[in-house]
Order: C-alpha cells, then sequence, then structure tokens
C-alpha cells in the first residue's frame, strides 16, 4: 500500500523473463515413477512416455524437465502430465506447460502450441523446484510415464472431465461427459484408491470430512478391462470456519497518516466496510518489534484526534459488528522478521497491541520482502497467545503471489490452518502472467479473474483469497477499476457469469470478498467503492 500516490508499474517483458528455463545442459537421472503391470499382451502398441531428468540441482532445489516421447502409431493431441512431490518439496517457475497443483500434486498440461506430437517425435516441459525431493506417481493422459500401459484393447474410451456439481460439508457429486465405446460402469479414484462404482456418468462421494479438498479421476470399465484415467477434478466440501468474519466481507485500510486522501476519523468509516486495517504499524530498531501510536499530523488535522479517541472509535467500530486489525509495513515498512527471536519479538509486540487497542488481528504488508520460516513462527505464536478468533490477512502485491515459490505464497500455504485471507493488490504491477501463461494488462476483469485463479488453483481454499483494488483516482498509479468491474470479477469467480475473454476451470462460490485501498480515498472518490461493492458481497452464494 501506498502513503502518497503510486509505484512505477513493472513492465511485463522483465516479468515474462523470470518464466524462461535456466540455461543448462539436462542430464540423464530417472525419477521414481508409478508402478504399472506390463502388458500382456503381443498386440499392445508401444504408448507414450514421459521420462524425467535434472538439469541441474543445488542441495536446496533443482531444475526438472520432463520429455515427452511419442512411442505410438498414432499423433497425439494433447497431454496430460500428473505427479505427487514429497512433502517439503514445491513447485516455483515452469515453462512451456500450464500448471494446477492441489497439494502437493501437480497437473501439467500442453500450451497451445506444443500439444500435438507426431510419432516418434518429442516435446518437453521444465520447472524449478524448491527442495530435493523428485516427482513421484508420474501419469501420462491417465497411463504410466513409462508407456507400459495403453490401455486394454477393447476396453471403452476415456471418460471426459469430471467437474464439480455439488457439494455439502460431507460429500461432494461429480459428473463427467460419457466414455465412447461399450461401457459397463465408471470407477471413481481418490489417488489409487476406488472411492465409488456407479453405472452412470454421476457419483456422490460421501463421509467427507468438512473443509476438505479432493481430487479424482474417472475411468470407464467393461468386461475386457478398464480405460485410461480421466483428468483430475478437485473439490472442497463446504463448513470451512470462517472465523469472526462474514462469509463474503469488504475490508478497507485507514490512513494513520496525512496525504491527498480525505483525513477521517475511524468511527466514521463507511458501515460496508466488514474490516477496517490500520495503516500501519511501525518498525522499530530492534528486530521483529513493531509499535503503533496515532500520528502527529492526522490529529492535527482532524482537529486534536486523541489516542484515547481512537481507542474508543475502535471500540464504537466492534460495537457495530466490526472488525479492526493493524497492519504492519506499507511501501515504506521496514519491519524484519529474520531469525526465532525476532518472530518472538514480533509476536510479544503485536499482541501487546491487540491488547491496548482493541485490535482484533494484524495484516502482514511487507512489500520490501519477508522471511516465510520465521513471519510463520511469529503468527503462530501470536495465534497462541491471541486465540482460535484472531484475524490475519495478507496483502501482497501481484509479484508475490505469481509462483508458489514466492516467500508471499510460502507464507500463505505454510500457514494456511490458521489464515483469515490474501488480499492481493491487483494494481500498480503492469502486466501479469494468469493462471493459463496468457499474459494480462492491469485494470481489466481478465486480469483480476486470471491472477486470482493462481491462488485459488494453486493451494489456498478460495474463502481465503479476497481481490485488492484502488478505490478510485488517485489511489493507485495503475489498475484503477469501476467498482461494476470487481463486482463482476466476483461473479466469475463465484458463479462462472459476467467474465471476460478469461474463464476459469471452476467455480468458486466461497470466494472471500474484496479489498480496497482506502476507506480514506473511497471518501474523497464519492464513497463509490464500498457502496457499490459492499452490497453485492450480500448477493454470492
Amino acid at each position: 500500500m501506498r502513503r502518497l500516490l503510486s509505484r512505477l508499474s513493472l513492465l511485463a517483458v522483465p516479468l515474462l523473463l523470470l518464466f524462461v528455463a535456466v540455461p543448462g545442459s539436462y542430464g540423464a537421472v530417472t525419477a521414481p515413477t508409478g508402478t504399472a503391470a506390463a502388458p500382456t499382451r503381443a498386440d499392445v502398441a508401444a504408448a507414450p512416455a514421459a521420462t524425467f531428468t535434472k538439469a541441474s540441482d543445488w542441495g536446496s532445489g533443482y531444475e526438472g524437465k520432463y520429455t515427452i516421447t511419442n512411442g505410438s502409431g498414432a499423433a497425439i493431441s494433447s497431454w496430460r502430465v500428473e505427479f505427487d512431490l514429497p512433502a517439503g518439496t514445491s513447485l516455483g517457475t515452469y515453462w512451456d506447460a500450464l500448471l494446477t497443483t492441489s497439494g502437493q500434486h501437480a497437473t501439467f498440461r500442453n500450451r497451445e502450441y506444443n500439444g500435438t506430437i507426431a510419432p516418434g517425435a518429442s516435446v518437453s516441459f521444465g520447472f524449478v523446484a524448491g527442495g530435493s525431493g523428485a516427482p513421484q506417481n508420474c501419469t501420462l493422459n491417465g497411463a504410466a510415464c513409462t508407456g507400459e500401459d495403453p490401455g486394454t484393447p477393447g476396453a471403452p474410451g476415456t471418460p471426459g472431465t469430471p467437474t464439480v456439481t455439488a457439494r455439502t460439508g460431507s460429500s461432494l457429486t461429480l459428473s463427467w461427459p460419457a466414455s465412447s465405446g461399450t461401457v459397463t460402469g465408471y470407477r471413481v479414484y481418490e489417488g489409487t484408491a476406488l472411492r465409488s462404482t456407479v453405472t452412470g456418468t454421476t457419483a456422490t462421494l460421501s463421509g467427507l470430512a468438512s473443509c476438505s479438498t479432493h481430487t479424482y479421476t474417472v475411468k470407464a470399465y467393461n468386461t475386457a478391462g478398464e480405460s485410461a484415467a480421466s483428468a483430475t477434478a478437485t473439490g472442497t466440501t463446504t463448513g470451512c470456519t470462517t472465523g469472526p468474519l462474514p462469509k463474503h466481507f469488504l475490508t478497507g485500510y485507514w490512513h494513520n497518516f496525512v496525504n491527498p486522501a480525505t483525513e477521517l476519523r475511524l468511527a466514521d468509516t463507511n458501515a460496508e466496510y466488514d474490516l477496517v486495517a490500520i495503516a500501519f504499524g511501525e518498525a522499530t530498531t530492534t528486530p521483529g518489534q513493531v509499535v503503533f501510536g496515532l500520528d502527529p499530523g492526522l490529529s492535527s488535522a482532524l482537529g486534536g484526534y486523541t489516542d484515547a479517541q481512537f481507542k474508543a472509535d475502535v471500540q464504537t467500530l466492534h460495537n457495530r459488528g466490526k472488525k479492526v486489525i493493524l497492519s504492519v509495513g506499507g511501501e515504506r515498512g521496514a519491519i524484519q522478521v529474520g531469525s526465532s527471536a525476532a518472530a518472538t519479538t514480533f509476536a510479544n509486540s503485536v499482541h501487546g497491541l491487540m491488547q491496548g487497542y482493541g485490535f482484533d488481528g494484524v495484516d502482514i504488508d511487507l512489500e520490501n520482502g519477508l522471511n516465510a520460516t520465521y513471519m510463520a513462527q511469529a503468527l503462530r505464536e501470536l495465534r497462541a497467545k491471541a486465540g482460535a478468533n484472531l484475524i490475519i490477512t495478507m496483502a501482497p502485491q501481484t509479484i508475490d503471489m505469481q509462483s508458489t515459490g514466492g516467500a508471499y505464497f510460502q507464507l500463505a500455504l505454510n500457514i494456511k490452518d490458521i489464515l483469515t485471507v490474501v488480499h492481493m493488490q491487483y494494481y500498480n504491477s503492469g502486466s501479469m502472467l494468469g493462471c493459463d501463461q496468457q499474459v494480462y494488462g492491469q485494470g481489466t476483469i481478465n486480469f483480476l479473474t486470471a491472477l486470482a485463479c493462481i491462488q485459488l488453483e494453486n493451494g489456498l481454499r478460495p474463502d481465503q483469497v479476497s481481490l485488492g483494488l484502488p478505490a478510485g483516482a488517485g489511489a493507485a498509479g495503475g489498475g484503477v477499476v469501476a467498482p461494476s468491474v470487481v463486482n463482476n470479477a466476483l461473479n466469475c469467480l463465484a458463479r462462472g457469469t459476467n467474465c471476460g475473454s478469461f474463464k476459469p476451470p471452476r467455480t468458486y462460490p466461497d470466494i472471500r470478498g474484496a479489498m480496497t485501498w482506502s476507506v480514506n480515498w473511497d471518501v474523497s472518490n464519492g464513497g463509490g467503492f464500498a457502496g457499490t461493492v459492499g452490497p453485492f458481497l450480500n448477493t454470492l452464494p
């Protein structure tokens, strides 16, 4: 967030360089793959295979490459490589493929230019991994990556891509397009475990834990055997704990400083805001320590607004059913949590401010970098002190959430069990890559939905994702959109309607809401953000 006007936008070209393969010579180190019975019929043709190699390995990570070779007699029109990574290993940048993840399970699909592989030809894609674990349980288009199991002759064709069509707190319902050929029924698998057998093209998986995420594939079968596995479908049961905030809520930042926006006493915040983040808690010379006090310039501008009056206003918002948290950092914030001792200092100092001012939690807005390991420690220590109703939000810049290998994304995943929401800043960022690896310019609905998709498809629950936008002219140097565009983006993500040219791979009815920088700039611009987006959130599923 900015105290003044804007940060220079990043350029699209430098960003794209982050996704170019690291130069190097590829070796021939073969990773473990899933097991499959060798074909027993002499008339089974050779099948496509995917071979893993490491280009380089620096101990704490490596550059990996998969080469897909079409050993069959027919061209391949598309490909899908899936594998699991051991705990402690995560994916960072990647190239020549499209990536979606579910926990430690990764799915790479072809790009528009490398899906077709002629007989005897090959294509490749690569990625950078953090950690030392090699891919496991690899499949290519549902068959073993070794190319040993092209499918049983006479078995049905592969079912179409399944989708989650209904969910409760204990069940998920899948539907899928029918297979070609003679079909006796369908089997639904979670990994290698058989979960359901049905005769139609829908199945309800029951007995699931509340707020649990599951990934399934479907295979058709008849008397001759079983088809290859379908593409995966991932869904989360309902019942995720949303904490002391509404299912869908609006967040706004309140200025504890003077700039061209309207100065505002906290109690005068628009009632549409469910969560108000006080900007900002400041650093001291002690690593990890956070302090806060009412800004003298703001106090003077408001005719003598005192610390005691501010504390009373925090209670006033509580009486209205609102929550107030302290945001630490900002564009010029210098808070550093780079050691275990600093993590403890952070937790102790923030908890002291919560007790002194009545804050309900903390917002992490460290725009000059963070240490994911020690900040996670700090937030867990704070949670132990403050209890289960602690609100933890994060406000990363767009570049911070482009890859799960980034520190901010790692922090979000590391504290997923106690994290309230990530309201990424969809502004002051120039052009960025969406989850489909296409470049989108800020200030468009595609930018909002395609970048939100990265978080939604790479480990965060929908109730932990919110859209952060400027409140209007002056609030940011780029990325300002009309509040109606924010509503359309939320509709697209929650319902699959009102989308631009990009449409997400699934809907996310639990998408949490929206954030704006800031309540002050919103007042300066006539209150249109809160007045438009706030009521709309109440209409979401």
